[in-house]
């Protein structure tokens, strides 16, 4: 079965809103996928601006885009009426329809049975309805690093992608597995995993790391922590069935809980590294930690500079922040896989 599949280039639709915070989805793209973001729509001069071309969908199809990707997450994830208009406006100008909001743009009859009539493609990417297996556990040929953490929203996505991309940079084989809804928008594929029901999470991970050449690597975006006590649940569906042969811990050294419990603190690197290798050995006994990724956006230059050796020291472990320092460190102990 085929996984959701997004035809690019793009054009980011911001819409009227003007709090770049609701923007997260669209500043990603143009983050991560600048070269395949034809251009922004906006419908007043006050919403956010990423910087791209402001166009209309017909002028974005002239470009050559393909979808119309929502870029902004209103409060509820509920779409506000006035946008359905410029939703329709979109179809009919040739563009296929993607968002990552709660609720679906395919639900809209409006929408769907126009989409139909003129052949284009709605893509609800935070849902997930095709038929999943349920994990083997069977190892398979291919190369698969995992990214996994003390918490949730702490640079596990921005992590990966950073990895992914300094690998093809440096001529090594390697693709970027997306799990959540922005990651699968700026690869263009993928399965948002919180969509799946947990007896199926080891399946999607299987199909979303497939066999593959020796060298080859996936590098998977993780979810969720399992320090936490809502969302352990998918990473360690994750663990099990992407079977990764790395795993990069993510951790924000400026948190003392799990973001929104504060009752549960969070737990060193160090303690977090026996944890996970424990879990994931089920499906990989070869399973090791060639890094340690922090999140250190809220401290000063010297700051942050102490706590990665700090953390490295602690950990035995490269350390880094992608923004600040790269992941130079974690591709070159990538490498000893292939030597």
């Amino acid at each position: 079965m085929a996984l959701i599949q997004i035809k690019k280039p793009y054009l980011l639709f911001v819409g009227d809103t003007t709090e770049p915070r609701i923007a997260k989805t669209a500043f990603g793209l143009r983050d991560w996928a600048r070269d395949e973001c034809i251009g922004q729509w906006r419908l007043s001069a006050e919403a956010v601006d990423l910087g791209l071309r402001d166009l209309s969908p017909s002028e974005a199809v002239a470009a050559g885009a393909c979808t119309l990707v929502v870029g902004i997450a209103p409060p509820g994830g509920r779409i506000p009426p006035h946008w359905r208009a410029t939703f329709v406006e979109a179809l009919n100008a040739g563009l296929d329809l993607a968002a990552g909001m709660h609720e679906r743009l395919g639900a809209i009859n409006e929408l769907s049975e126009l989409a139909e009539r003129l052949g284009r493609m709605i893509h609800d990417v935070r849902h997930f309805d095709g038929a999943l297996p349920v994990g083997s556990g069977r190892r398979r040929p291919g190369l698969r690093l995992l990214t996994v953490g003390t918490d949730c929203a702490l640079g596990k996505k921005y992590t990966a992608l950073a990895i992914a991309k300094l690998m093809r940079d440096d001529g090594l084989d390697a693709d970027f597995r997306a799990t959540g809804q922005t990651g699968i928008l700026i690869s263009g594929g993928g399965i948002s995993v919180d969509a799946v029901v947990a007896d199926f999470i080891s399946g999607a991970a299987e199909m979303l790391s497939p066999e593959n050449e020796p060298r080859h690597w996936d590098i998977i975006e993780g979810q969720g922590s399992l320090f936490h006590p809502a969302y352990a649940g998918v990473t360690l569906g994750l663990l099990h069935g992407s079977q990764p042969d790395a795993l990069v811990l993510c951790h924000d050294p400026s948190r003392t809980e799990i973001y929104g419990f504060p009752h549960v603190p969070i737990v060193a690197p160090s303690e977090a590294l026996g944890v996970y290798l424990q879990a994931a050995r089920l499906t990989n006994p070869q399973v090791r930690f060639v890094g340690v990724s922090l999140n250190t956006v809220t401290m000063t230059e010297a700051d942050a500079q102490r706590v990665l050796a700090e953390t490295a020291a602690d950990t035995g472990l490269p350390c880094v922040d992608p923004m600040r320092t790269g992941v130079d460190a974690i591709v070159a102990m990538l490498r000893q896989f292939s030597e």
